[in-house]
Parts: structure tokens; sequence; C-alpha cells
């Protein structure tokens, strides 16, 4: 059983599978940085739209992981699958609507968040015409991975979503530069990444033997405990499209330097939740097992090795950014604006760490209710606020990235407070 399981055991190929695609996007981000200021503006509108619709999206993966491993605690692996199953046709139905609004909507939607039309509109716009056609195959690797996690089998995530992730790292450099497609090269190769990816997934779904047809009712079900991890995921996504336009309408060099922190950011976030994924896996297990304490052990075992190491990626982020920088632009101006928002991204890595472990914890106890209202709290008391003022005020990038810390500081207070009561403990997972 995956509760006696150690959180290294169940972390490290989380870790590999979620830092797959932020690893591949911080590369993405050197190679286009190296295009041009244009090109890194582009790339930073452009996922600035996209991204925030996988992360609303991503209920497919962690509402996947809690029904499944609730299931499979209780001994019922088919129905654990019979989960990823369900998912799956919920992504490739909501990844193929994604894909007809981006389409119809692309040019408008570019034009508003880069403050008007223009070179980094343009090319935000050709990357993001290509870049959606992947969508509901990243999505049917997100459900892939909910009901495996669910099932404590971490490792053929891994070589799934590495053999996809080496795909576009070989390709990318090659389209952008000697085939000469330049920013929309880098969309191509993200497209056939994820191409890789998904027949993987769904290969291994089709080897477990379950019925593979669509029941509207576990479907139903899966929108339900999705419901609350979207409009929580909607509001994070939200906060983030307002502080990128915020950054958008200051200077082109401050944008790119947004992108650079961003994208460092959101890879640093992975990489801390992976301790998230085995939390649910080992939380959702032992509860539904019936093993109140044991839930508890693994919730303080996570706490632990998150802050630990929250302390040692801030330490290596602080002493390297003179390093690591440049290997995103040569613009002196970039780098100015990215070492202003450096200090930020250190220094909240520790109580990042707790916060995502503990949102872990409670989306494997399916307390995602009480996560929802949380998230959009501190959204709205904290980052959203500060972002917006940062114009008026003049605060700039300092502005924006101290709404993204308090953000964090206000999460970590609300998820530990929830953790040292005992309400988590009886959460339901729909049926």
């Amino acid at each position: 059983m995956a509760a006696t399981r150690s959180v290294p055991a169940l972390a490290l190929p989380a870790l590999v599978v979620l830092a797959a695609e932020p690893l591949y996007l911080l590369v993405d981000t050197a190679v286009i940085g190296h295009l041009g200021t244009v090109e890194l503006g582009g790339l930073a509108v452009g996922g600035g739209l996209l991204a925030p619709v996988v992360g609303m999206l991503n209920f497919l993966a962690y509402g996947t992981t809690a029904r499944a491993a609730r299931r499979a605690g209780a001994g019922d692996r088919a129905g654990a699958v019979g989960e990823g199953v369900q998912a799956t046709w919920l992504a490739l139905g909501t990844g193929l609507l994604g894909v007809l609004v981006f389409q119809l909507a692309a040019g408008p939607l570019t034009r508003l968040l880069a403050g008007g039309p223009g070179p980094v509109a343009e090319a935000a716009e050709g990357w993001l015409r290509i870049a959606v056609l992947g969508l509901p195959l990243l999505l049917v690797a997100l459900a892939g991975n909910g009901w495996l996690r669910g099932v404590a089998e971490l490792r053929r995530p891994v070589r799934f979503v590495v053999a996809g992730s080496l795909v576009s790292l070989v390709a990318n450099p090659v389209l952008v530069y000697p085939v000469g497609l330049g920013l929309e090269g880098s969309a191509v190769a993200n497209v056939a990444g994820q191409t890789v990816s998904a027949v993987l997934f769904l290969a291994a779904l089709r080897r477990e033997g379950v019925p593979l047809a669509p029941r509207l009712p576990a479907v139903l079900a899966q929108l339900t405990i999705g419901r609350d991890l979207l409009l929580r995921a909607a509001v994070l996504q939200g906060a983030f499209a307002v502080a990128a336009a915020v950054v958008a309408r200051s200077s082109t060099a401050e944008l790119g330097a947004h992108q650079i922190a961003l994208q460092l950011w959101l890879f640093l976030a992975l990489v801390l939740d992976s301790y998230a994924i085995a939390a649910q896996t080992l939380v959702g297990q032992a509860l539904g097992a019936g093993r109140t304490d044991e839930a508890r052990t693994a919730a303080r075992r996570v706490v632990w090795w998150g802050l630990g190491t929250g302390v040692l990626v801030a330490t290596v982020l602080l002493v390297a950014r003179p390093v690591v920088a440049p290997l995103f632009t040569a613009d002196p101006q970039v780098l100015a604006q990215a070492a202003v928002v450096w200090w930020f991204l250190g220094l909240m890595q520790p109580l990042a760490g707790v916060v995502f472990a503990l949102d872990g914890v409670l989306m494997g106890a399916g307390d995602v209710g009480y996560l929802r209202t949380v998230t959009i709290g501190a959204a709205l008391v904290g980052f959203v606020p500060l972002s917006v003022l940062s114009v008026p005020l003049g605060w700039g990038l300092a502005g924006v990235w101290s709404g993204l810390t308090l953000f964090v500081a206000l999460r970590l207070v609300a998820v530990l407070a929830r953790v040292a009561g005992d309400r988590w403990t009886s959460a339901t997972v729909v049926r």
C-alpha cells in the first residue's frame, strides 16, 4: 500500500513528472529570449493566456488523484482506474472546446493582454494558434497522471512524460533556428511532445482492461469535485493574468523579466508540489482505508519535507542569480529588472514549500471546498490589489511580486490552521 511508502519514494517520481513541462518552458524561454525582446514578449503574452486555462483544468489530475486514491485505499483498483477513464473523456471534451474558443478569439485576446496591436501581440497570436492544438493532449496526460497517482504508480507517468518532453526539447531549437520557424517553431515542438505523452497515457489506460465507455453519472461526479478546484484555479489564474497585464503596460524589459521570473516560480512551485502529490496519495489511501492517525502522520511528514526543500531551493536560487539570469537573456535592461524580483522569488520558497505540501494533504482528504475559499480570499485580498496598485503608485515589478508573496503567506496561515484541527479528516469525496 502507498501508505507504507516514504514521502521521497512517492515525491521523487512525481517531481520528474511535475518538473518536465515547466523545465521545457524554461528552455523554451531561453531559446526564444535569444531571438529578441519582441519574441520573448510574445511568448509571455501567449503563454499568459494558455497557461491559466491549463491551470484551471488541473482538477483533471488533482481531483482524479483524490477519487482514485480513496477507491484504491478501499481495495477497489478497477474503480480507481475507472475514475481515470471518465477523467480522460472529460479531458478530451474540454480540450477540444478550448481549441475552438482560442482559434476564434486568439487575435482579440492577445491584443488585449499586450495592451493593443503591435509586434508583441502579433507574435503572441501566431504562437497561440499553434500551441493551443496541444490542449486536448495535455489534458489527457493530466487525467492519466491523476489515476496513476491514485493507485500509487508513479514510475509509468515518469516514462510517459519524459518521452514527450525529450521530443519537445530536441525539436525546439531545431525548429526555431535551423528550420527558421522562429517563435512558432517552439509551439510546434510543444505540440509534438504532448502528442507522444498523450498516446502513452491512453495506451496505459487501455491495457488495464476496464470498460472504456463514457458514463454520464461518473463524469458529473468528476465535475462535482472538480467544481471547487476549477473555481479556485480560475481565480488564481485570473490573478496571474491581471499581474501580467499590469506588467505588460509598464515596459517591454519589465515584461521580459516578469516572464523569466514567473517561469522560474512556476517551475519551482511544481518542484515543491511533488510533496503535495505524495500527500494526496498517502492521505487519500489512508482515509479510504479508515486509518485517520496514519493520515495525520503523513501530513506532518510532508510538511517537514516541504519546508526543508523550500529552504534549500531559496538558498541555491539567491546564490546562483548572477549565473542563472543571463541564461535567459543578454539584454541588460531585462537583467536589471530581473534583479528586482529575484529576492521575492527566493525568499518565498520556504513558505511555498509548506503551503503546497498542505494543499496536497487537504486535496487527498477531499477538503477542496476549504482550499477554494482560502485561495480565492488570498488572491482577492493580497495578490490582485497589490498588483493593480503598483501602476498608480509606481511600484512596478516590486508591487506585483509583493502581491504574490502576500498571497502565499495568507494561504500558509489558513492551511496550517485547518490541518491543526479535525474537520479535514472527515471531508468526503463524491462518488
